[in-house]
């Protein structure tokens, strides 16, 4: 294997936390982790795997920089946890330091690699693993550790008061209102079907898609409501850091507010991360076996809305239109076929990446990448030229994200390698293109 070679990047979550901390604080994390929260799969998965090299072109950041082996997937366990275990986890503050850079900027948690795996090792739960570690030391990226924190004292990722989520709303009716007579955008009501969960920044900054989805609410005619106290935000950012005491602090909230509203369900927008929190790690750190309520992503909610004609599109898209498929709810949940469904009831001209669906590529800003900030810019960028490639191979002309990160990732490779690309969630082409009576 070729040496580890990076341009130098300055993180002050990392480089300031690594000047504070000693090894023996650096042992005593990697200890608990690896001997205490790490299941069997660790042992098992270590032990497994044969440095066969099935894994090595499966990933994105490995493509993306030339075939460089220290970027492949088997690569990055081995110059992590397989270089904690080999030292008893007397490592040094530079190897935190190399393993933090490896498990938040070249490792997108997506498990395409699992897909070419023989033995099905699952390298992202290894690099959760580096995480983890990395967050009891608290040798995370700085814009991470803000959003995990603003989740720990708000339950939202931009620091958005109560008060400040009860004016946005009622002044989001009012503009729906002019639009849909007598439109409504219920808060805190009991016995509801629906509890819908927004984005942070569709309260803030992206008042547009939560409008756009108030009206789709309204137009099908779907009995819902949405918090009226703090828990309104689905995003989990404390997921990327591994801060699991906030992760299922955040899970926790939005299924008592569902408890205390008495609704039949929770439904969710257009995001991966936040969807795998929330029936998947968060319950399993709570403790349920299952969830107590079905909690459901925007995709499963749009394809029961068009499937049983509660929505009715006016008019098909007729630009070529190609689709991302979002890492945690295709690989991770299997919502191809209705994804598909959707695209096809709304578009005239669907144009499939290459490859697509569990084994299209990631889109190289998930698993924390992109909220990771500014720093790390660049590693994205680089990681998603496989991405670009794909987009621009497809000739299309609008590229259909339904999540969030993978929105604001695919549009940042838009900019850098001029792809000349739209890219749209469902919400707001649903919104456009259905009948208003």
């Amino acid at each position: 294997m070729e040496k580890f070679e990076r341009k130098p990047v300055t993180d002050i979550g990392i480089d300031e936390t690594l000047n504070k901390v000693d090894e023996s604080t650096i042992k005593k994390a990697i200890d608990w982790v690896l001997r205490k929260e790490a299941s069997a799969r660790l042992k098992t998965f270590v032990e497994t795997c044969m440095r066969c090299g099935m894994c090595t072109t499966s990933c994105h950041h490995y493509l993306g920089h030339e075939g460089d082996p220290t970027y492949a997937p088997a690569a990055k366990v081995k110059q992590t946890i397989w270089d904690m275990l080999n030292k008893n986890g007397n490592v040094s503050k530079d190897d935190i330091k190399k393993y933090a850079r490896i498990a938040f900027s070249e490792c997108n948690l997506c498990r395409r690699c699992v897909q070419f795996c023989p033995f099905g090792i699952d390298i992202a739960y290894l690099i959760a693993l580096v995480r983890r570690i990395c967050c009891l030391i608290g040798a995370v990226p700085q814009y991470i550790q803000d959003q995990a924190l603003s989740h720990m004292q708000t339950t939202n990722m931009l620091w958005f008061r109560q008060d400040e989520w009860l004016d946005t709303v009622q002044w989001l009716e009012d503009e729906l209102r002019a639009e849909i007579k007598n439109a409504r955008i219920p808060l805190g009501k009991k016995n509801a079907e629906i509890l819908y969960l927004a984005h942070g920044l569709e309260a803030k900054y992206m008042t547009g898609l939560l409008t756009n989805m108030a009206k789709i609410m309204n137009v099908a005619k779907v009995d819902w409501t949405m918090p009226d106290t703090d828990g309104w935000d689905y995003t989990n950012k404390a997921f990327y850091a591994q801060d699991q005491e906030t992760l299922q602090k955040v899970v926790r909230t939005h299924y008592e507010i569902a408890f205390k509203l008495n609704v039949k369900r929770i439904v969710m927008g257009e995001c991966g991360h936040a969807y795998r929190t929330g029936i998947y790690e968060g319950t399993r750190l709570i403790g349920w076996k299952e969830n107590p309520i079905p909690y459901l992503h925007g995709v499963e909610f749009f394809y029961e809305l068009l499937k049983s004609g509660r929505i009715k599109i006016r008019e098909k898209i007729k630009e070529p239109v190609t689709l991302q498929d979002p890492c945690n709810i295709i690989r991770y949940r299997g919502l191809g076929e209705k994804l598909r469904y959707i695209v096809n009831s709304l578009c005239e001209n669907f144009i499939e990446m290459t490859p697509n669906d569990d084994h299209n590529y990631c889109c190289s800003a998930g698993g924390g990448m992109i909220d990771a900030g500014p720093p790390w810019k660049m590693a994205r960028i680089e990681g998603g030229k496989v991405k670009a490639e794909q987009i621009r191979d497809t000739g299309a002309k609008i590229v259909i994200a339904p999540c969030h990160t993978c929105h604001k990732g695919i549009e940042d490779l838009n900019d850098y390698y001029k792809l000349g690309v739209h890219v749209k969630f469902l919400t707001d082409m649903i919104a456009e293109q259905m009948e208003i009576p």
